[in-house]
């Protein structure tokens, strides 16, 4: 049974909400898991919405400076799906600023993670997993570029699904990177998950990337870890990930390793193209027409956008210096260009081996770190955190994250990534796992 069948059955929907509603806003201002509450009481099953994703009358911000104040006229396809077959929405996430950032840490008030509120609750969606992590009853509609949902749904202890890009429409998002970004969700079982996807995907003519497909529920036998990858992990989530891999295996599933060289292209050829993607998007916030408004029109051009944009965080200001330097005429075909060929390599590598097996691997190559030593983190440390994340989104290929494993009692998350449109496949392995290797959720902390 899932937790959305559950509620259904055990609670009177509108009695529930407002019983949450008073626990919640005490435990918000512990773990900041929502930028924005709906104090209206609903009789839906609760969703939380991640903030770069607009709901109608809601506050929307992408947790920037520069978007605060600005309520969306409309809501995004995903969400008008969902509210229309009995979902309600709860609050909007919390999340890294434009969804720039690996552990929920750039923006003005970082989530905490429920398990230890001094270390990181990754990102970009970060407090989506933290309200998946804290509340029973409860699923998150989040999204992921480079592994934004993968992350945060391992550092706390849930499922994270991100599907085939273009298979869940992107209308109403705020955008990180157009050809990478996918709307996606947590919850705390993958039966939870194959419901969500089931109300949310389908071609969209207000989205010209959304696609109408049909899935097959694909079963393989063969899971293949990549030794490039598996050769980064930390040595206690390899001896973790090296557990779940003999479990698999008395289980009757084909393990192999195989050796793909180009794996490691991945995170630069990714930060290349989604910074040249980013500089784009983030053009259009400019203090005149979104959220932060310069009222002083008598100044200078160059003066009027530098006083707005001052409201950008440091990451997103490194995204537009370097992104905008990677489509420069004088060096567009040495950097991105090149870096769109490597993809297509990369895409090419990944599919030959998909054809007959899914892609293993632990979710991150890490336990949740402390929030001062991954602030103190160089970019290219944050950056190389994505290894294991970055390969299937660049290319576009679905992944569930899985609760696998508990590190001093800290959670550890199994990624298996699937071929093109291959997502129910993933999802029946999700709840394979949940099933046959009887994994409980454990939560140390009170649950709503």
């Amino acid at each position: 049974m899932t937790y959305v069948n559950e509620f259904l059955k055990k609670e009177k929907p509108a009695d529930y909400y407002s019983k949450l509603l008073e626990e919640l806003e005490e435990k918000n201002n512990k773990f900041h898991a929502f930028n924005v509450l709906n104090k209206r009481i609903s009789d839906g099953f609760p969703i939380s919405v991640k903030d770069n994703i607009c709901v109608k009358g809601m506050e929307t911000t992408a947790s920037s400076k520069i978007l605060k104040g600005y309520i969306p006229p409309f809501s995004a396809t995903v969400i008008k799906r969902l509210e229309k077959d009995g979902f309600s929405v709860l609050g909007k996430t919390n999340m890294d600023e434009f969804g720039f950032g690996s552990f929920g840490i750039n923006c003005e008030v970082p989530a905490r993670n429920p398990f230890d509120e001094t270390r990181v609750a990754g990102g970009s969606s970060s407090g989506a997993a933290v309200a998946t992590s804290i509340m029973k009853y409860h699923a998150a509609v989040a999204e992921s570029t480079g592994g934004s949902i993968a992350a945060p749904a391992s550092f706390c202890g849930v499922v994270g699904f991100t599907p085939t890009y273009g298979l869940i429409s992107r209308y109403g998002l705020i955008d990180y990177a157009n050809s990478l970004d996918k709307i996606g969700f947590m919850a705390r079982s993958s039966g939870d998950i194959r419901l969500l996807m089931s109300k949310s995907v389908g071609v969209d003519p207000a989205d010209t990337t959304s696609v109408d497909v049909k899935l097959s529920d694909v079963k393989k036998e063969k899971i293949v870890v990549i030794d490039e990858l598996y050769d980064k992990i930390d040595k206690n989530i390899k001896l973790s990930f090296d557990s779940s891999l003999s479990r698999l295996s008395a289980a009757g599933f084909k393990v192999q390793h195989v050796s793909i060289p180009e794996i490691d292209y991945s995170v630069p050829v990714y930060y290349i193209i989604s910074m040249a993607e980013a500089s784009t998007n983030l053009a259009k916030f400019t203090g005149f027409k979104y959220g932060l408004k310069v009222d002083d029109f008598s100044k200078e051009y160059n003066e009027f956008f530098t006083e707005a944009r001052e409201a950008f965080g440091e990451e997103a200001k490194r995204k537009i210096i370097l992104g905008t330097f990677i489509r420069g005429a004088s060096v567009r075909s040495k950097y991105y260009e090149k870096a769109l060929r490597i993809r297509r390599i990369i895409r090419d590598k990944l599919s030959k081996v998909l054809d007959d097996s899914f892609i293993i691997s632990p979710t991150m190559p890490v336990l949740a770190p402390k929030a001062k030593e991954a602030e103190s983190f160089s970019p290219i440390q944050n950056y190389s955190m994505d290894l294991l994340t970055i390969p299937p989104n660049l290319c576009g290929f679905p992944t569930i994250s899985l609760p696998s494993d508990y590190i001093d009692g800290l959670p550890v998350g199994l990624q298996l990534t699937g071929g093109q449109f291959e997502d129910n496949g993933l999802i029946s392995f999700g709840e394979q796992w949940e099933d046959s290797f009887k994994y409980k959720f454990k939560y140390n902390i009170g649950e709503l």
